[in-house]
């Protein structure tokens, strides 16, 4: 496939900002993918999967420079241009155009190649790599026409510009493969990709049809999205929506970690899917000890506490932990957690993530060895009584945990 199709799409794809015109469009060109899906991640502006952290490592001073190589131009004109127009992917495509120095043979520029360079600015290690990736880009921008080089240059700085979020890329993904159950094969490959977080792996299952997407599990080490709460301002909306009895449960001043364990290794991830593992090795020594089972995927807010009042911290004063990266062991020592368990989602080989919550809680209260500051289960409150549950709500406002 020529890297010109996606050019021609993206082009497509920025020219409206209605949804339902986007997914339309998309509809139009994803069976094009076929045996190629993972090209799919490109009009994400990436070459990994959605659980995969890594990135392409080019800053806006190594893109002018793989600009000025490719075209001729200054790096003093090339940041000029960047002044007035705002974009370099815009600057790339003017000055590629009209570019002083040409090759005599221009190459057609194949997605295939794009990918390959692309995922080396991300492999490549060792002296010179700066250097080798500022040439990998060059490669291509000197392969490419001017509308091309402007997407490789949005791409490679993360700014693609075209509009298409998960939702819009799912809902394209529905039209093509489940045009008369759109809604249906909507829902199922948003299930699919909460529990993997591939779309090419959703977009290659869709294709075969809606029992595919069915048969999709959680695997462990992979981060999935989480269930965010539905806000209620009212019990009686609580009780609506959850029925009778209600488990309610303390609201926790940390941050959200997925705990994840393999069988081999235990890996952490947040809500926003960052792994955080080598931030929280006390963590990974916590569950080590205190969590029974073969592989599990356990849903946790992590709260800190000063170590010596042992009394919890809001949750600012531990966030620089997820931040750092270096000094962790000070860190531990300076800023504790606590690990507060609410949901199992995963447990020996199996998902059970459809398993009724209060099943799921059961089998957390029968795996975990809670100790204090260390680990322990949310405290939990299940009643159908109104006047008693607000009472255990007035008394969690009191408590600062």
């Amino acid at each position: 496939m020529q890297y010109s199709q996606f050019v021609e799409l993206y082009e497509d794809l920025a020219s409206t900002s209605k949804k339902l015109e986007k997914a339309e469009i998309l509809s139009k060109f994803l069976p094009k993918l076929k045996g190629k899906e993972e090209f799919i991640y490109l009009l994400r502006g990436r070459v990994f999967p959605g659980y995969d952290e890594k990135e392409f490592g080019i800053s806006t001073q190594l893109a002018i420079k793989a600009i000025s190589k490719a075209t001729g131009s200054t790096k003093e004109t090339i940041v000029e241009h960047f002044k007035k127009i705002g974009d370099l992917g815009d600057v790339a495509e003017k000055l590629i155009e009209t570019k002083k120095q040409t090759t005599l043979v221009r190459m057609n520029l194949t997605v295939d190649k794009l990918f390959k360079n692309f995922r080396m600015l991300v492999e490549i290690t060792g002296k010179g790599t700066v250097e080798k990736k500022v040439n990998y880009v060059v490669e291509l921008l000197t392969s490419a026409s001017g509308k091309s080089a402007k997407y490789i240059i949005r791409t490679v700085l993360n700014d693609l510009r075209v509009g298409v979020a998960d939702g819009i890329l799912r809902e394209g993904i529905a039209k093509t493969y489940f045009k008369k159950e759109e809604k249906e094969g909507s829902e199922l490959i948003e299930s699919a990709l909460d529990k993997i977080n591939d779309f090419a792996e959703v977009l290659k299952l869709a294709s075969k049809g809606k029992n595919e997407l069915k048969k999709v599990e959680i695997v462990p080490g992979r981060p999935i999205k989480v269930m965010l709460p539905v806000k209620v301002t009212n019990l009686e909306e609580a009780f609506r929506i959850c029925g009778k009895p209600l488990a309610v449960e303390h609201k926790y001043d940390g941050f959200r970690v997925l705990i994840n364990y393999n069988g081999k290794e235990i890996s952490l991830f947040t809500r926003r899917l960052d792994n955080v593992t080598k931030q929280f090795p006390d963590v990974v020594k916590v569950v080590k000890k205190h969590v029974n089972g073969k592989s599990f995927v356990l849903d946790s807010e992590i709260v800190g506490y000063d170590p010596k009042k042992k009394k919890y911290l809001p949750f600012e004063a531990i966030s620089q932990r997820i931040r750092r990266k270096h000094e962790i062991d000070r860190l531990v020592k300076k800023l504790p957690v606590e690990i507060t368990l609410f949901d199992i989602v995963y447990h020996n080989g199996q998902s059970i993530i459809n398993y009724k919550f209060k099943d799921r809680r059961k089998l957390l209260e029968k795996i975990v060895k809670s100790e204090k500051l260390k680990i322990r289960l949310s405290t939990q409150f299940v009643s159908s009584d109104e006047k008693k549950i607000m009472k255990f709500y007035k008394n969690a406002l009191k408590i600062k945990n």
